[in-house]
């Protein structure tokens, strides 16, 4: 399953549906051939149209707002002498009549541009290392006496065309970083030595400007991030709430959010150097360097993975600081609250990131700030783009958030748009035809056409479908192990190995310092998330993981690190107990006959292989076998241990009772009596159970 099985490349999602019947779409991918029927593979519909068993919607609403500012007198200098030098260059790079060649500088431009508008930090970083870069190879150039550069500048950075500036806006976070960095640094349209050092003392002359803003603290952009930032997280806020109070779905306009201490909030920015920037400044803010953590393509998955947990469920993080290494596959719907520090050059990335937050599990309504700089030419743009998508969302709800990613203006993608604007924004007919380009890519009946199309299925399930359905969950809900016996097993284990939880709520609970031990033994057994020091709350039936108003809580199931490695803990320092077993009193039973009750495993694969070559498991059962002393054998359905109740201390030890003439007929023979009843009377079931349910 995937929230994004197509976003406009045909090869890509050929390979999607091969993994569900290889001989429709095996081979090679050819345009106009393989694009087939595919509604009994997929169904696709749009989150604002997804219900509940009740009714209700299984999404919250959700509202984009667009924050403007005002570039200060010393930013505008300074973006008007970068526009000024990006435009030039860009006129310079078309004469070289070499195509792959100015793509490439076009690119290391656009990327210029993109810093220019993320933050002072950013630009001046840029420009530092560019002009760095670039007086390192005119000295090697002067040093080999060459009076032409084109030659040794094509054979040392990478060319690129449209082709591979659009394959590599859909590469990993960290590979775009590397190729940026690359490309930024050393791209040039100078020809010669002359107009290399031209390059350089421009260069150098936009440095000093971008330093001096950087200096003077004029940096509009962060005082309207830090303005929001002081009133999501004021100290008159109580103390006690999260979030908002519960609004009824659609019911007219959506309130703001309520100030309070304990949300949390997501800052998307594009580049790292505004990235660090803004880590020292929201900390300093805030007056804590723990209440933030950040996401970055430099980061190895497991240090993401704990940035990502920490921000969940540690209650001393507040803010979650991100590039678009976070914008996929990462559940943040702990935060509510969201800001687009910069706006991203593919509007599905907006979609991407918003979706981080605005998830299944999401009870609060989803709050986004874009910020627009005005009165510069790619943020009249984007202001256009983004009023005119508040308008579409009056009238079509929030579902208009799921076709960005397929949004064409006359033909042609955002980032064109926002290129042409910088290069010709000036003229007042350009500025025309863009206002038109996107008035008309989102006017409502394109939008939804969009809609349309891209929900694919437009039948909804009937009343006996769904109660089948209901019952399914039902029976499965039955068959698993009850959360009250798993809280029960790990509050009582983690007590035992150190740990400290409190109950906060009914059955919620504080974990507020998780023992050496069990974090160690993640390490070791630990796959997926990690174990974190501590948990601002966690909770064991999944109705109590997000109630309104309150913390959200780590699910703690089979599964859970947390779990397992409590459970891994405690089986290797009780593991001998197990296989000796133990002696239980069944009270319901009037009798005094002994009974013995084996508990099996039982797996079910099929002949496909995992990566380390063992077969594939697709069905595991517990089962329960009981033994009398007359040898008959019973399946029981549930786990009926779980009704019984130890020795008390004035009945027979368990000595003595097996040494009781009544146990006489409990031998080492009984397990392997259990394990031929199971093969031959419940294992047959099974298979036939899970056969119907995989071949219908």
């Amino acid at each position: 399953m995937t929230a994004t099985p197509h976003n406009g490349k045909e090869e890509d999602f050929q390979l999607f549906l091969a993994l569900l019947d290889g001989d429709r779409f095996e081979g090679r991918f050819r345009d106009g051939v393989h694009q087939v029927e595919v509604s009994d593979l997929m169904r696709r519909m749009v989150k604002e149209s997804l219900r509940k068993f009740d009714g209700t919607p299984l999404f919250p609403e959700r509202i984009a707002h667009t924050v403007p500012y005002r570039l200060s007198s010393a930013e505008a200098q300074l973006y008007k002498a970068v526009t000024d030098y990006v435009r030039e260059e860009f006129n310079r790079a078309e004469a070289l009549q070499n195509d792959k060649r100015a793509g490439t500088v076009g690119f290391a431009l656009t990327i210029l541009q993109r810093r220019l508008a993320s933050s002072p930090e950013a630009i001046y970083q840029s420009l530092r290392r560019r002009r760095e870069r670039l007086e390192r190879r005119c000295r090697e150039l002067e040093l080999l006496r060459r009076g032409a550069v084109a030659t040794v500048m094509a054979t040392a950075v990478p060319t690129l065309d449209d082709e591979d500036v659009e394959d590599l806006e859909e590469a990993p976070d960290h590979e775009v970083e590397a190729a940026e960095e690359e490309i930024l640094d050393q791209a040039t349209a100078a020809r010669t030595i002359d107009e290399l050092q031209a390059e350089i003392t421009t260069l150098g002359r936009l440095e000093a400007l971008a330093s001096a803003v950087r200096r003077s603290g004029e940096d509009r952009k962060w005082r309207e991030l830090a303005g929001l930032l002081s009133v999501i997280f004021t100290p008159a806020a109580i103390a006690t709430q999260v979030a908002e109070e519960s609004t009824p779905y659609g019911a007219g306009a959506i309130p703001p959010p309520t100030p309070s201490l304990r949300q949390k909030l997501v800052v998307f920015t594009e580049h790292r150097d505004t990235l660090s920037y803004l880590d020292t400044r929201v900390s300093t803010l805030l007056g804590r360097k723990e209440a933030v953590v950040v996401i970055h393509g430099g980061m190895g998955r497991e240090e993401r993975l704990k940035a990502q947990e920490s921000f969940r469920h540690d209650p001393d993080v507040q803010v979650l600081l991100a590039t678009d290494a976070a914008g996929e596959g990462i559940n943040l719907q702990r935060a509510h609250l969201m800001v687009n520090y910069d706006l991203p050059g593919n509007p599905n990335r907006l979609e991407q990131r918003f979706g981080r937050i605005h998830r299944i599990g999401q009870t609060e309504v989803c709050h986004l700030w874009n910020l627009v700089a005005e009165e510069t030419r790619e943020g009249d743009v984007y202001r256009t783009l983004l009023d005119k998508l508040e308008q579409a969302r009056e009238a079509l709800g929030g579902q208009v958030f799921d076709v960005l990613g397929k949004l064409q203006f006359e033909g042609r993608p955002l980032r064109d748009l926002l290129l042409e604007a910088i290069r010709y924004g000036e003229r007042p007919e350009v500025r025309a035809r863009l206002t038109q380009a996107i008035a008309s890519a989102v006017d409502r009946p394109q939008l939804q056409a969009l809609l349309e199309e891209r929900a694919l299925a437009h039948d909804a399930m009937d009343a006996s479908r769904v109660a089948r359905v209901r019952e399914e969950m039902e029976r499965a809900e039955a068959r698993r192990l009850q959360p009250h016996y798993i809280e029960s097993f790990f509050l009582e284990a983690f007590q035992q190995l150190g740990g400290t939880a409190r109950q906060r709520e009914p059955r919620r609970y504080e974990v507020t310092h998780v023992p050496a031990p069990i974090r160690n033994r993640d390490r070791l057994i630990g796959i997926g998330e990690p174990v974190l020091p501590r948990y601002e709350r966690i909770a064991f039936e999944k109705a109590l993981i997000a109630p309104q108003g309150q913390p959200l809580a780590a699910f703690v199931c089979p599964g859970h690190p947390l779990l397992d490695a409590t459970l891994d803990l405690t089986l290797e320092r009780h593991r001998d107990l197990l296989r000796r077993g133990t002696v239980l009193v069944d009270e319901r039973d009037p009798g005094t006959a002994p009974r013995v009750l084996f508990y099996l495993e039982h797996a079910l694969q099929d002949a496909s292989s995992t990566r380390s070559g063992e077969r594939r498991t697709i069905s595991k059962q517990l089962l329960y076998v009981e033994l009398n002393a007359a040898g008959e054998a019973c399946h029981l359905h549930y786990a009926p241990y779980l009704d019984y109740r130890p020795l008390r201390p004035n009945e027979l030890d368990v000595d003595r009772l097996l040494s009781h003439p009544a146990c006489a007929w409990i031998t080492r023979d009984l397990e392997q009596k259990a394990v031929a009843h199971a093969i031959a009377q419940v294992v047959p079931k099974h298979l036939q159970e899970v056969r119907g349910q995989r071949l219908g």
